[in-house]
């Protein structure tokens, strides 16, 4: 099982290509771990686009947008596919967060969820407003994913900390 960041130690930063869907747009930017500092973000990393359990974990997330920012809180999506198909992902889907990718998996090896043969384990990291990851969850299957209950829970209890 890989290491990754521990609970209570400072996020790896990184900075990865990405883009969000604005109404009819997609925005494509590059996504810096830093500067989301004084907001919460969820981390949310998946083995794929369009396939189907990934596929119900971000359109949960994403239906769940309006409770993730009443908690001051950023979601992004990571997986090794370009932003390419992030955005036809995020079309087909209407997803509401930005989708990053990381394509050499270096973000994922850093935080300890790549994977031979899958590509990329699927995980759940709540990093704090101080960059500092307060909670992780790491599948070993895959085949389920953290709801937006757990994480809402789990926000709100770093927002009152």
């Amino acid at each position: 099982m890989a290491s990754g960041p521990q609970l209570g130690s400072a996020a790896p930063d990184f900075t990865l290509p990405g883009g969000v869907l604005s109404g009819e747009t997609f925005e494509r930017a590059d996504y810096r771990l830093s500067s989301a500092r004084g907001r919460s973000v969820v981390l949310a990393f998946y083995p794929g686009d369009n396939t189907s359990v990934c596929t119900k974990q971000l359109c949960s997330y994403s239906s769940g947008m309006e409770a993730f920012e009443g908690l001051d809180a950023d979601v992004w999506g990571i997986s090794p596919q370009g932003v390419d198909s992030h955005e036809s992902f995020a079309r087909a889907f209407d997803l509401r967060m930005p989708l990053l990718a990381d394509e050499g998996r270096e973000t994922a090896r850093a935080y300890g969820v790549s994977a031979p043969g899958i590509g990329v384990r699927r995980a759940v990291f709540l990093i704090g407003p101080d960059g500092v990851l307060r909670w992780k969850h790491v599948a070993l299957l895959g085949a389920t994913f953290q709801s937006l209950t757990t994480l809402t829970d789990r926000l709100s209890g770093i927002k009152a900390a």
